[in-house]
């Protein structure tokens, strides 16, 4: 059974971080520190013990944020011992790894009131984990002076602080704050991302193509002109991070992201879709099998997605697209697919007995459906 998320944080990272801690400065009190957090940690999941023990950072570094970030500064790892070390614990030569997320937060907190010092800190904090959590309160009080810091960072020559440029200001970045202006306006960060598209670190470009996917929830038709704009002559690098930052318009049907990428035409031939068992219970599985029959006479490209229409509590259904197959249909082919959909529980979604619909679209236009009845 795979180790659990929460334990990222455990009871020896953190005394192992407040030993180190207080080899680098005497000031830290390692013992109290300790007793604080670890009768806690039992009873949290992984980002709750991460806020705990930013908790308890608060209380034991110096009150004065830019002495306390000198002492933190100190304590961490060389740079590069991120690379060389499971993140999850804690460097032979300092702090770095998941108890770093603590020392973001607890920054972000603190440094929020001192926005140049606290960006000189994250900077550096960036190489060593991550600061796309901690960068967000500080985007949010100081956007002049965090803008105007990232616009120099993503000419920087580590690519930890390059990513950070994109990843910080993801308008709907999981586990972090969401930054509700640029949901409202992401303006302010696509000269970033125009920088940053051809970036030699396959890392950062990964980024970029998440924060463009997260625009694209709220603005598709900006992603749409972006993506006309870039992906003609593109490399075969900049297209996959394109094609990266269009899933979710793709998955949608999105008629001009699907045309920019040729997969705008509407499927010739036929197509049907069958379900095997139609009556499954929680945590069972059904099959998908979905005939293609082509009536043309040029070969067709087609992207095919698949929307599961689950029941509400009320009755009323709503829709989830899974991704499926693409796929070159040649003149007058055949094809079937396959594809086993299991209904298990998860933590984001409720299940309710009744008929689910099952819809196949190809190149965003529905071309077959089928049900099947889930009870629990």
């Amino acid at each position: 059974m795979a180790e659990p998320f929460k334990n990222f944080i455990s009871a020896e990272l953190v005394q192992s971080a407040a030993n180190h801690l207080q080899r680098t400065d005497a000031r830290f009190k390692a013992k109290p520190f300790v007793a604080r957090v670890v009768p806690q940690l039992d009873a949290l999941e992984l980002k709750a013990r991460a806020m705990c023990v930013a908790d308890a950072l608060s209380d034991a570094l110096p009150p004065d944020f830019d002495d306390a970030a000198t002492l933190l500064e100190r304590a961490l790892a060389p740079v590069g011992v991120r690379e060389d070390a499971p993140a999850m614990h804690l460097a032979k030569t300092g702090l770095s790894g998941w108890f770093l997320w603590s020392v973001g937060e607890y920054a972000a907190r603190r440094g929020v009131e001192h926005p140049e010092r606290a960006l000189a800190f994250l900077h550096a904090l960036t190489q060593r984990f991550t600061a796309e959590f901690a960068i967000r309160a500080i985007i949010v009080a100081h956007p002049e002076l965090a803008y105007r810091t990232l616009a120099t960072w993503a000419h920087d020559d580590s690519e930890h602080v390059r990513r950070l440029v994109s990843e910080g200001t993801r308008p709907r970045l999981p586990w972090g704050l969401q930054l509700r202006a640029l949901i409202a306006d992401p303006s302010p960060s696509l000269p970033l991302l125009e920088v940053l598209l051809d970036d030699r670190s396959e890392y950062v470009r990964r980024s970029v193509a998440n924060h463009l996917n997260d625009i694209a929830k709220d603005h598709p038709a900006l992603v749409a002109e972006w993506v006309e704009r870039h992906l003609p002559g593109a490399s075969h690098q900049r297209r996959a991070l394109l094609k990266h930052a269009c899933r979710t318009l793709i998955k949608k049907g999105d008629a001009r992201i699907l045309d920019a990428w040729g997969l705008g035409a509407r499927f010739k031939g036929s197509a049907v879709l069958s379900l095997a068992p139609r009556r499954i219970t929680l945590g069972g599985s059904t099959q998908l099998t979905l005939e293609l029959t082509s009536s043309a006479k040029q070969a067709q490209s087609l992207v095919i997605d698949y929307v599961v229409h689950h029941v509400k509590a009320d009755g009323s259904t709503s829709p989830k697209v899974f991704k499926g197959w693409s796929l070159t249909l040649p003149p007058r082919g055949a094809r079937t697919l396959t594809r086993k959909h299991t209904v298990k529980p998860i933590t984001t979604r409720r299940y309710y007995a009744g008929v689910h619909r099952v819809e196949v679209q190809i190149n965003g236009t529905v071309v077959a459906e089928a049900e099947f009845r889930l009870s629990l």
